[in-house]
């Protein structure tokens, strides 16, 4: 703005004094030809009478630098002449002046040189004896003396445009201060020009309104960013080049990328071909997805296009972690297959005895061993069909009435009931600890214990013992049995699975005791530690 002002002063300055030199060296030459005129005149009238009195003998006689005087005669016979030889001029009657003193008694006439650079003024008066006097001088042309004042004039125009240059950047700083001076977060606190105040006012009322938006536009981003920031999945948002505009840290953590990747191509810190090819297809047809395995979890990535205005400005991408997803469809693939397993085995027992009885294919002494067969599968069935309905129950995780449990007489009621069992397979079971009291539900914490103890005597050695410990919230069952081998101690508390599948089946278990431990202990928020090793014995702990 500095520059402009000075500019257009500095030019203003030079276009006036350019129109000021134009102007007083127009009016000074035209008042001094003026001048000049009207001394030719009276140098004519003076010229005139003398000439009439005196005749040649009077010009002859004069001397004059500064003008000409030629005498001519009715028909433009030069008859005297006061600067050139009479005889050698040609005839005058065609002159301006000449013709116009004949018909009126006077003349006026101006020539200009081939050059440009003179001017000649003439003034002619008819004599009484009808000759023609005509007096001249010579006078530079406008043109003529402007070239003759070049130097001056441009030494003026230097020094005005220098001063003049020198006050227009004085006066520009002096107009620009009070505007540099200007808070434009506070305007109307601005007091030097009037001129400008609606504008402030407009600025103050613009400034408002930009700040509440930039407050609307703050707020909306913090809530993006708690809400992306806590989100569990990656959440990734492109431009339509695939540059990332946003990503949360769920997504940073999945993809390994650092806090400076944003700005950067998507495909800089994800280059498979598969989520290359997602990210075309959902710029291309609003949609795409790919599933990938990702430092040893399942993930589903979803993308879908972003427009504004009928145009693609980006796309988002979405992942999701389905490892448990899988994992549970897999589980209720293996459970239905497996619970039918379960269920058949029993019945086609029960059922071939039955055909075999039904048709007298049984010798009567032979009878009563069938139909023993008969009801075990059945009391087997019965208690998989039992185990199943207590899981479906702890899954849907349905309500049940809790009360204080005093966990050492529980335990002392579970090994009442498996003492029997133990004495018969030649297994010593005892009851340890000063025990404790709980708020939960005494039939699945009781269901808990008899499951970990008859597994410690099912899978024990003639001869082996049982320990039940109960004390500091801490409920342990450890034998002296066969063991598990590392490599099942993750899978063992999953429903139906077996170390030892031949050994199951000959116990009669169902596959389930275990899954029920496990679900009966996180319904009260315990938690489970097995130490077990083949050949060394088991010890499973519950701790409350």
């Amino acid at each position: 703005m500095t520059s402009k002002i000075f500019r257009s002063t500095v030019l203003v300055a030079a276009v006036v004094l350019l129109c000021s030199l134009s102007v007083v060296m127009g009016v000074l030459y035209t008042h001094f030809t003026q001048v000049q005129i009207a001394q030719l005149k009276d140098e004519l009238s003076l010229a005139v009478t003398a000439t009439e009195q005196y005749g040649n003998a009077f010009l002859e006689n004069v001397e004059a630098d500064r003008f000409r005087i030629t005498w001519v005669s009715a028909d433009g016979t030069v008859l005297f002449d006061t600067q050139a030889d009479q005889t050698s001029m040609e005839n005058h009657a065609d002159r301006e002046e000449i013709q116009t003193a004949l018909k009126t008694g006077s003349g006026s006439s101006v020539r200009t040189s081939s050059t440009l650079t003179e001017q000649t003024y003439y003034e002619a008066q008819k004599l009484k004896d009808g000759t023609i006097l005509r007096i001249s001088a010579n006078q530079k042309s406008a043109w003529s003396l402007m070239l003759g004042m070049l130097w001056p004039i441009i030494l003026i125009a230097a020094i005005a445009i220098s001063l003049s240059a020198f006050l227009a950047r004085r006066m520009a700083q002096k107009i620009v201060e009070p505007l540099n001076r200007l808070d434009l977060e506070q305007p109307l606190k601005y007091e030097a020009y009037e001129e400008i105040y609606p504008l402030l006012h407009r600025i103050h009322r613009q400034h408002n309104q930009i700040s509440s938006q930039m407050e609307t536009l703050r707020r909306k981003t913090d809530e993006f960013d708690q809400i992306t920031g806590s989100m569990q999945e990656g959440l990734v948002l492109l431009d339509s080049d695939g540059t990332i505009l946003s990503i949360n840290p769920a997504a940073r953590q999945l993809f390994e990328a650092s806090q400076d990747c944003i700005g950067k191509n998507f495909l800089q810190i994800d280059r498979t071909s598969t989520m290359r090819e997602a990210v075309n297809r959902a710029l291309d047809s609003g949609h795409g997805h790919t599933r990938d395995k990702r430092n040893g979890r399942d993930y589903q990535f979803d993308l879908s296009r972003i427009q504004s205005n009928g145009s693609v400005i980006g796309a988002v991408v979405l992942a999701f972690d389905i490892t448990e997803q899988l994992r549970s469809e897999q589980m209720r693939r293996e459970f239905s297959a497996n619970v039918s397993h379960e269920l058949k085995t029993p019945l086609q027992s029960i059922i071939g005895s039955a055909e075999l009885l039904e048709n007298g294919l049984v010798k009567p002494e032979d009878s009563l061993r069938f139909i023993g067969h008969i009801r075990r599968e059945a009391a087997r069935l019965f208690n998989l069909v039992e185990d199943i309905l207590r899981l479906s129950q702890l899954d849907e995780g349905i309500v049940m009435p809790t009360e204080a449990v005093d966990m050492l007489e529980l335990a002392s009621e579970v090994k009442a009931l498996l003492e029997k069992s133990a004495a018969q397979k030649n297994i010593t079971i005892s009851l340890t600890g000063n025990g404790f009291t709980l708020t939960g539900i005494r039939r699945l914490l009781q269901e808990a214990v008899y499951n970990l103890c008859d597994n410690a005597i099912k899978y024990n050695i003639p001869g082996g013992s049982v320990v039940i410990n109960v004390e500091n919230r801490r409920l342990t069952v450890s034998d002296t049995g066969i063991g598990i081998p590392p490599e099942h101690h993750s899978r063992i508390f999953e429903r139906f699975y077996r170390v030892d599948k031949s050994h199951s089946r000959q116990s009669g278990g169902t596959g389930l005791g275990l899954s029920i431990v496990k679900h009966a202990a996180a319904y009260h928020n315990a938690e489970i530690t097995l130490e077990s090793a083949p050949q060394k014995g088991t010890s499973v702990t519950i701790a409350f």
